[in-house]
């Protein structure tokens, strides 16, 4: 899968991508689509609610996307963002900004940011760390 305009958008020096952070409720958005996650968490019988719970279920899916070499960096960086959504819709004074690379990171209320799109590969790859289990440590911080 090939989004000319996705892979643009990622390769954009920071200076140039903070005018997009400009607007965090359209970049919340924008980054909650996850599009390739949600369809397969469907066909698996996972509704994503965007809550904590749902990571739960995710973490109890089969790794099938391993066996596609091609849908697993997609799907890795939708999980990363999807844990990133649910972290900034339900801990207080969490956002949305840029990170050292321009990738989207999550910045909580202390300033401690956290890449979530790290931990999705990670996750994507190996299993581990459990998306509820990074979500829980995210949250008590």
């Amino acid at each position: 899968m090939n989004i000319p305009f996705l892979d643009n958008w990622r390769k954009r020096p920071v200076a140039e991508a903070t005018g997009a952070w400009s607007d965090p409720e359209g970049v919340a958005e924008l980054l909650s689509e996850c599009e390739l996650l949600r369809n397969r968490a469907k066909q698996a019988g996972v509704v994503l609610g965007d809550s904590p719970v749902s990571l739960e279920a995710l973490d109890q899916l089969l790794p099938r996307w391993r066996d596609d070499p091609e849908e697993l960096p997609w799907l890795a960086n939708d999980v990363g963002l999807y844990l990133g959504t649910v972290i900034v819709r339900t801990v207080p004074g969490a956002h949305w900004g840029p990170g050292p690379d321009g990738r989207p990171v999550v910045v909580m209320a202390s300033g401690r940011e956290v890449d979530v799109v790290t931990t999705g590969q990670e996750w994507a790859d190996t299993g581990a760390p459990e998306l509820s289990q990074v979500y829980a440590e995210v949250a008590e911080s």
